[in-house]
């Protein structure tokens, strides 16, 4: 296997273990993980696993406002082999209900 082919599947790991940290962390107010709610735009895993995600919040004055980012922060770092994380949050584009996927539609019962 070329070193090359085993840092894809390295990162696709890590990507995969990102991802399934970020399934633990939810919006205090609503039933539902924020990945599943759609809050999440962007998750990069860069070389020596420093990882970016980029992400929403429900509204601007969401109270959970300094909580969530800080716990997808922890959640993360949790992760055996992450280096660093970098949690952006952005409002561009807002967020709206049409982000949620089928699952988190159906769990607020908007299906």
């Amino acid at each position: 296997m070329s070193q090359q082919t085993e840092n894809k599947e390295a990162e696709v790991t890590l990507r995969d273990k990102v991802l399934e940290a970020l399934k633990t962390v939810y919006d205090p107010e609503i039933p539902v993980d924020i990945y599943e709610l759609g809050l999440i735009y962007e998750i990069s895993v860069h070389p020596i696993n420093n990882v970016y995600i980029l992400m929403t919040l429900t509204s601007p004055n969401c109270p959970a406002a300094e909580s969530i980012p800080t716990e997808v922060e922890q959640s993360i770092k949790k992760i055996e082999g992450v280096n660093d994380v970098n949690v952006e949050i952005t409002f561009d584009p807002p967020y709206s209900q049409e982000m949620m996927s089928e699952a988190a539609k159906l769990e607020l019962g908007f299906l």
